[in-house]
């Protein structure tokens, strides 16, 4: 009995195995085990799973680490060169994207220490909407005064707002992203009309739309 055991296994054993049918594609693993080690190589992994993993080593990376600056087209020394504000009326930190004579995106970092927080609001600090305006209006004096529009900082004003909401409040602590564009210039009257919208961590806060004037320093 037990030579006809070895028998049988040894038969089985050596049994082929089935051979494909013709013409079949040959089959490819996506796994590789070299030396019993486990390799998953970058051609094998679907988008969803290297999104995956991305998000995995972004949440697993301390959180000092997981966000980056802003980038900077025009630094504060720069936007000080252009625009006539000084303080406790300048109210953008840097310039994070520019598109000639049509629109900017700048940042305001708002912070306890800034001069209208003791009386706005001394228990709920909270930026006043006015000075939020005055903030988007001074992105808009950055297209302004650049010389694809023509306008000149001895002469610039804010001429009105309309269509202003207030969506959310921003509060010490936020980072103000305004963007500003330009919808109609009319050179001939030195009059110009932009689009300002303001986000705080990607949600709108503020927008409305903007009229300003320009003129030559010689009028």
């Amino acid at each position: 009995m037990a030579s006809a055991f070895s028998l049988t296994n040894t038969i089985t054993f050596l049994s082929p195995t089935p051979t494909p049918p013709p013409h079949s594609p040959p089959k490819i693993s996506s796994l590789r085990f070299p030396n019993s080690t486990t390799r998953i190589t970058a051609t094998t992994l679907s988008s969803s799973t290297t999104d995956s993993l991305a998000s995995n080593n972004h949440q697993d990376a301390p959180i000092e680490l997981r966000y980056p600056a802003f980038p900077s087209v025009l630094d504060i020394n720069q936007i000080r060169n252009i625009l006539p504000h000084r303080f406790p009326f300048l109210l953008v930190d840097r310039v994070i994207e520019y598109n000639p004579g049509a629109s900017a995106v700048a940042i305001k970092n708002v912070t306890i220490n800034d001069n209208f927080f003791p009386g706005h609001f001394p228990d709920r600090p909270i930026m006043p909407g006015v000075l939020m305006v005055e903030a988007m209006a001074q992105v808009g004096g950055l297209v302004m005064l650049q010389p694809e529009v023509g306008g000149s900082r001895e002469n610039f004003f804010f001429a009105g707002i309309d269509k202003v909401r207030f969506r959310k409040p921003v509060i010490a602590g936020d980072t103000l992203v305004m963007r500003m564009t330009l919808i109609k210039l009319q050179k001939r009257f030195g009059i110009a009309k932009m689009e300002g919208k303001a986000y705080v961590g990607g949600e709108l806060v503020c927008e409305g739309d903007f009229l300003m004037a320009t003129g030559s320093g010689s009028e």
